[in-house]
């Protein structure tokens, strides 16, 4: 069997790497670890962490297409934070423009969950622990 020890990171492609990384840092509160410019790809490589531990590789490359998000298509879902408070969570994301769903509950776990999206329409889950 293989041995895998946890999730490393998850990379991410924006389409306005400003715009990205005020979503990321200051509304979801990820800090810096490192950001690399590289000229020849004319790209930004933000790598990103949660409680110090890396969680996401955000990219940016000259117009990148568009991924469907709906209607569901083949590949990565979602990217899921789990919170300790669902209604403050959610209340801090609407006082910050970011338009969120209705809270709802998961039919097997009956813990509360809602979603928003990133600048480019990637869905980000909110669950309580």
């Amino acid at each position: 069997m293989l041995a895998l020890n946890k999730v490393h990171h998850t990379a991410i492609i924006c389409s306005d790497y400003k715009k990205s990384k005020s979503f990321y840092t200051q509304i979801l509160g990820l800090k810096v670890i490192q950001e690399i410019y590289r000229e020849e790809r004319d790209s930004y490589k933000l790598d990103l962490a949660l409680n110090g531990n890396y969680i996401i590789e955000l990219f940016s490359f000259p117009n990148p297409p568009q991924r469907p998000s709906r209607p569901e298509a083949c590949g990565l879902r979602h990217l899921t934070f789990e919170v300790n408070d669902i209604e403050q969570t959610r209340d801090f994301l609407v006082k910050n423009n970011i338009s969120a769903e209705t809270i709802r509950i998961d039919e097997y776990t009956e813990k509360r969950f809602f979603f928003i999206a990133d600048p480019d329409g990637l869905p980000i889950e909110f669950y309580e622990f």
